[in-house]
């Protein structure tokens, strides 16, 4: 399976480590990224071949991994501008960026009229796991298309989980990512409250973790990054906001109840307004502190 050849767009934080386990197991990669410093970082790597174009990228690609912003700038570079219909019949597109689920599936469904598989896998962990290869992947689309892209996902990630069709993928990431950020903010609230009765929240934080309010901020974000104020987890708080309104979107369309999301999108976005540009996500309980 080493011998699928694979092409990546998106060479950011996240896209050059996973570039890098690819290359580690064994694949060829060629890359293309609007930044010619993350080009010419990458270059250095044994394996990886610089694109000049998104077209050049693609064009002996069996597999084309996206790692994008987010489903905007993924339909103006298929469709807009063109490079589905210039994709082989047979491509896998494997789009592992934080996209809409619905807008994943009309692209699935439209890829498949062209002759071409899609795969949505978008991952769960940060850059630290991105860089040690264990990330979370949630997989979304059929099963005959899954199967043989495994190993390049097997490349990147630690905890494989398909689960469900295509556009499944991106509802789990962002859905995830809605229960991470809701119980980042209710942690931020209790720690201030217990600070201001007169509470040490280190303290109020080990009990925490001791107890049924554990969750994945008490364990790994609060020490390191929010009672320490260095609040640079390497996650920024305007990704997360983005996650946020894509499970906020999500939530209205399935015409489910999301009273709690509308709350939680609501805090995430003005904190967003009131902290520094580029603020990490963790800086939500500076913004907390200061009300």
């Amino acid at each position: 399976m080493a011998a699928l050849r694979i092409g990546f767009l998106g060479l950011g934080q996240m896209g050059q480590p996973m570039v890098r386990n690819l290359l580690r197991a064994g694949f060829s990669v060629t890359g293309f990224d609007l930044s010619e410093t993350a080009m010419a970082t990458l270059s250095q790597e044994a394996g990886f071949h610089a694109a000049a174009s998104v077209q050049a990228a693609a064009a002996e690609a069996d597999v084309l991994i996206l790692m994008l912003p987010d489903s905007k700038v993924i339909d103006a570079l298929l469709w807009t501008q063109g490079l589905a219909q210039q994709l082989r019949p047979g491509l896998t597109v494997l789009d592992m960026s934080s996209s809409d689920p619905v807008c994943s599936r009309e692209n699935a469904s439209r890829l498949t009229a062209l002759g071409l598989h899609f795969v949505d896998a978008p991952v769960s962990g940060g850059v630290k796991r991105a860089i040690d290869g264990s990330l979370s992947i949630m997989i979304g689309g059929e099963a005959a298309h899954v199967d043989p892209v495994r190993p390049v996902l097997q490349a990147m990630g630690k905890t494989l989980v398909h689960v469900g069709g295509a556009g499944a993928g991106h509802a789990v990431k962002a859905l995830n990512n809605y229960v991470s950020a809701s119980g980042l903010i209710a942690v931020c609230e209790a720690l201030v409250a217990a600070e201001k009765f007169g509470i040490d929240p280190h303290l109020v934080n080990q009990v925490f973790n001791a107890s049924t309010g554990k969750n994945n901020t008490t364990e790994h974000k609060v020490e390191n990054f929010m009672l320490s104020e260095k609040y640079n987890s390497g996650f920024a708080l305007a990704l997360m906001r983005k996650d946020l309104q894509t499970a906020q979107g999500f939530i209205a369309r399935m015409g489910t109840p999301g009273g709690f999301a509308n709350v939680c999108l609501q805090t995430w976005a003005q904190a967003e307004q009131a902290l520094d540009k580029g603020a990490d996500h963790t800086a939500m309980h500076k913004f907390v502190r200061s009300q």
